[in-house]
């Protein structure tokens, strides 16, 4: 088993973590640039309807999250009070050290105009200053707030869909379930219908070198100085941090974790990406799981293909895999005919 370990006591009390912290604060600015860059072509996406805020309940540190709501255009519309629509908690990305709840605002707005569903996107705590597992657990916190809060939300608490993520409900026995897995929901059958794991990070026991063996474009792969700020920014903690809890990677997870993930899963990879190969093995496990999943890997593209910050002009594969994935979404959440595989 590969495991890291570190000490300290404060996260950013010694001088190597205060220059990741800045490392992190200087990608950020210029992701937010970018991610702005991002907004400007037509069609414009939506901007955010409203933003709550949460107060964590499961990490070690306490603190406050920030909920990014978009929705749909007759959301609260008079006629529509009693309307209540599925809801998709969204994480963004960036290792879990860059990025923000708006980056998504793209795929955010696909899902509300095609597939008719309101889409929370998740400010989680990032690293350095809050690693491993204060992500994950600000992202369970989350979940559990928008399902509590479903009919203040306007959103149907039995149609709930992630990205991303691996959850089990919270209530479950320890002889059902072992105790090491993420807790989400005490309902008594699953609200959560969907997962859609976005080009992810699956495995966290293989080595760089071992993903760089499998992608065919090392000129298109995600710089290694990404890699090595992520890692050393998020896989930080006073306590060891084991490379194969399934807070890390799902991908080597139990059957028994794994058979609570929703029955539909929308899964999409890119070909230049040096995670496609650890997807693609976990999308044959949960095939043998009995699980439905629908897996596409977008061809000529790497990872974050679809956060492009061109002013110019939105990249045609992005509008055309969106209209897509919304379609496979609402079948899943309002029943309605899918061409899919």
């Amino acid at each position: 088993m590969r495991s890291l370990a570190h000490a300290g006591s404060s996260q950013l009390c010694d001088p190597s973590r205060r220059l990741l912290y800045l490392q992190a604060v200087f990608w950020r600015v210029l992701m937010d640039l970018g991610m702005w860059q991002h907004t400007l072509p037509s069609p414009r996406p939506l901007k955010p309807r409203f933003v709550k805020y949460v107060d964590t309940t499961l990490a070690a540190i306490p603190g406050r999250i920030r909920l990014v709501f978009y929705t749909l255009k007759d959301y609260g519309a008079p006629g529509n009070e009693g309307k209540k629509y599925p809801c998709i908690v969204n994480f963004h990305g960036g290792g879990f050290t860059l990025g923000t709840a708006s980056d998504d605002c793209r795929w955010a707005t696909a899902l509300c105009e095609q597939a008719d569903t309101v889409v929370c996107s998740v400010d989680y705590r990032r690293a350095p200053e809050h690693p491993f597992p204060t992500a994950v657990k600000d992202g369970t916190d989350a979940v559990m707030w928008v399902w509590d809060h479903a009919a203040e939300l306007g959103t149907d608490g039995d149609r709930l869909g992630l990205q991303d993520a691996l959850l089990r409900r919270r209530g479950a026995e320890p002889s059902q379930v072992s105790s090491d897995a993420p807790l989400v929901l005490s309902h008594e059958h699953r609200a959560i219908k969907l997962s859609i794991p976005w080009y992810p990070l699956t495995d966290f026991t293989a080595t760089k070198e071992e993903r760089r063996k499998t992608i065919t474009r090392l000129d298109k792969a995600l710089p290694q100085f990404f890699n090595r700020l992520f890692d050393s920014s998020y896989l930080h903690s006073t306590e060891e941090v084991k490379l194969d809890s399934p807070y890390l990677s799902r991908g080597v997870a139990s059957g028994e974790l794994l058979r609570f993930m929703p029955d539909e899963i929308l899964m999409y990879t890119c070909e230049w990406d040096e995670l496609r190969a650890e997807a693609e093995r976990f999308t044959d496990r949960v095939k043998k799981l009995g699980k439905k999943i629908k897996y596409r890997m977008v061809e000529g593209v790497p990872h974050g293909w679809d956060r492009d910050p061109n002013p110019f002009k939105v990249n045609p594969v992005t509008l055309e895999v969106y209209a897509e994935a919304a379609k496979e979404i609402k079948r899943v959440f309002y029943g309605e005919q899918s061409n899919g595989q």
